[in-house]
């Protein structure tokens, strides 16, 4: 048995750092079929997150019963997502990772940037393929969406991916209460300034969705795209 496969067994009992797994998406990895697994707890408190049971709730699956799961997908998916939540707060998955590597699957990580060290460490080691970074608000709004003053460390991130030339995409998702016009062009301007090359993807709030904030439905029309001014890729989702 591996080291890995030893360390994952002895802490199966004690560490469930999953809430819970889809177990296929073709949206979620692009251009590759996955599962998702939602990490739960995370170190901010976005008004308009819709996954609250996963950002308060805990654990209920550990490495070991996502090992299972995947084990019964064998040749069905080509990656795994990792969600949440927020997936690198979890300090016990790189054993985990290097699990998922020996198995050929890709890694995507979905984050919000605020663990720069553990971002940089999965890199190096080349434990990950794809991150999707999310870009919060610009840094005079950010604590107040995210409950948090975590934005150097975001722009931490941002920068290392950037620089070393990491396959990632940026994301923000608006809701009309909390971003305008004003604010995502001073993002855009930022993205810019850092030499993003990438796309970058505005994420459409759901409505009627239970949030942490209890946020009101949003104008999904109040973004005009065509007046930002930018030479990076907008790519509007939902």
């Amino acid at each position: 048995m591996s080291t890995n496969n030893e360390h994952i067994s002895q802490n199966k009992s004690v560490i469930k750092p999953i809430y819970s797994i889809s177990p296929f998406t073709l949206l979620d990895y692009p251009d590759k079929t996955a599962c998702i697994l939602w990490f739960a707890g995370c170190n901010m408190r976005c008004v308009y997150c819709y996954n609250p049971d996963i950002v308060l709730g805990k654990g209920k699956l550990t490495f070991n019963d996502a090992l299972k799961f995947i084990n019964s997908r064998q040749n069905l998916l080509d990656g795994v997502v990792l969600s949440g939540g927020e997936c690198t707060s979890h300090k016990s998955i790189a054993p985990f990772l290097k699990e998922l590597k020996a198995k050929n699957l890709l890694v995507k990580v979905d984050t919000n940037g605020s663990n720069p060290d553990v971002l940089k460490k999965w890199i190096d080691e080349e434990l990950i393929n794809y991150v999707a970074l999310d870009f919060k608000a610009p840094p005079y709004k950010f604590c107040e969406i995210t409950k948090s003053e975590l934005y150097a460390n975001f722009n931490e991130s941002l920068q290392f991916l950037i620089e070393n030339n990491f396959p990632f995409e940026v994301r923000t998702t608006i809701h009309s209460d909390l971003l305008n016009q004003s604010d995502i062009q001073q993002m855009i301007m930022h993205l810019q300034d850092n030499n993003y090359k990438g796309v970058y993807y505005l994420q459409n709030f759901r409505n009627d969705t239970e949030t942490l904030g209890k946020v009101s439905s949003s104008n999904r029309r109040f973004i005009d795209v065509a007046k930002l001014n930018t030479n990076i890729q907008i790519s509007i989702r939902n």
